[in-house]
């Protein structure tokens, strides 16, 4: 046995997804134990290119079950939306490669609602949210405010359960942001539109989970997002509103007893940030934009042009520790093929100190980079699957970057493609 979970370093975009789908082929099982249809990993197949919000990467293999755990935000709209849109190119998405945990929380309309409208209220002070409801949805977990999936298949329970709900979420829409209540029609459309039909999906995932283990199969834990945008780790405010950590993998994904034996942290080969925040190593200008057309850096789920810069080793060390990550892999070293020569930000001046820490959220601001260049390979590595056929300046490159984190790179991605990737066990 060897469960696996695949984890962001930095602050999320790394290229997860596309880890869990080329390494999904060795396990049984996987589980996204946090976050929602915020979420967006990219995977190119045979089949074509999807972008995942909701759905877990292993969701392309066959013989994979794939699990949302209850530490899920579980929007059954987004979910139907996207099952629909992979299914449509052939992918094949039933009830026994697919489970919902009946434990996972249920994201309402409401909750959308909400996000938006405290996004507006906020103004220039905003967070930076993708709008897909997360923040109101965990706010209403933790104060009990919400169905759980298993609730779904007691019909008239869950509908009372609502009602009860929308009462209080009627008070605050109507009276804090005069926008239109919520009536008992639209919960029972709700039901009759969306709630019916994930109902094959859910059932007792911790249960599945346990005997999986116990029979010596492989599970692969999910995360979305990175640890800089973890809720008690990242740089708070601006985070999600999850833990996007390792360590809460077992609890998030149902199976609180699961051990985690390799911890594989994805870690982009330059910098991106969607959304607000501090962001030390930020480049601006006709630097910035050459990265990001190069690097295509769009979020994939709201399409707004990525925040980037050079790879960040105090914050990618910091995200390393947070995680307790084996092993990293490194995403996208082709891209910066085009350049002569290759920013790395190695410390931090923060008054008039160079450091290595990286620094509460309020003092990154005061924080600016300290660069150094490495030389460039000026030359296409995308077809390459061999380490030794590496230029040597990019051998150099993950080099520099592996001592100066403390942890192996076991894989170097050189494309979006299942097979473009270089293995250095």
């Amino acid at each position: 046995m060897s469960n696996c979970a695949i984890v962001g370093i930095n602050w999320g975009d790394e290229g997860k997804g596309r880890m869990v789908d080329l390494l999904t082929e060795d396990y049984d099982v996987v589980v996204r134990f946090q976050g929602g249809g915020n979420a967006g990993h990219t995977i190119v197949t045979d089949q074509g290119k999807f972008a995942l919000h909701l759905l877990p990467s292993g969701i392309f293999r066959d013989g994979v079950i794939n699990i949302l755990g209850n530490g899920v935000a579980v929007d059954p709209e987004n979910l139907l939306d996207e099952i629909k849109q992979v299914t449509d190119k052939g992918v094949k998405i039933d009830s026994s490669n697919l489970k919902i945990s009946d434990r996972a929380s249920i994201l309402m309309p409401w909750h959308r609602d909400l996000d938006g409208l405290e996004e507006a209220r906020l103004a220039d002070k905003k967070y930076g949210s993708t709008k897909q409801g997360i923040a109101p949805f965990y706010s209403d977990k933790y104060q009990k405010k919400t169905i759980l999936a298993g609730e779904l298949l007691y019909r008239e329970d869950a509908k009372a359960h609502l009602l009860d709900i929308m009462e209080w979420k009627n008070l605050i829409l109507t009276k804090v942001y005069g926008a239109e209540p919520y009536t008992e029609e639209m919960i029972d459309q709700w039901l009759d539109d969306y709630a019916e039909r994930i109902k094959p999906f859910i059932c007792d995932t911790g249960s599945l989970l346990k005997e999986a283990n116990e029979a010596g199969k492989k599970i692969m834990f999910e995360a979305q997002l990175g640890s800089l945008r973890d809720l008690d780790y990242g740089i708070y405010p601006y985070t999600t509103s999850s833990n996007t950590t390792a360590a809460f993998a077992p609890i998030g994904s149902g199976y609180p007893g699961a051990k985690i034996d390799r911890i594989l942290g994805v870690v982009k080969a330059y910098s991106t940030c969607v959304g607000e925040g501090p962001f030390v190593c930020e480049m601006f200008g006709e630097e910035a934009e050459k990265l990001r057309q190069e690097g295509a850096e769009y979020g994939a789920k709201t399409g707004r042009p990525r925040r980037v810069g050079p790879i960040d080793i105090v914050a990618t060390s910091y995200g390393i520790e947070v995680q307790a990550a084996t092993e990293i892999a490194l995403t996208k070293l082709d891209v910066l093929s085009y350049l002569d020569k290759i920013p790395v930000c190695t410390a931090y001046m923060l008054n008039d100190e160079k450091i290595t820490r990286f620094p509460f959220t309020a003092a990154q601001y005061r924080a600016t980079p300290v660069i150094e260049y490495l030389d460039g390979w000026k030359t296409d590595i995308s077809g390459i699957r061999e380490w030794n056929d590496l230029p040597k300046e990019a051998q150099a490159y993950v080099e520099y970057i592996e001592k100066a984190v403390n942890c192996p790179i076991t894989y170097v991605s050189v494309g979006p493609e299942r097979e473009s990737i270089i293995i250095r066990k």
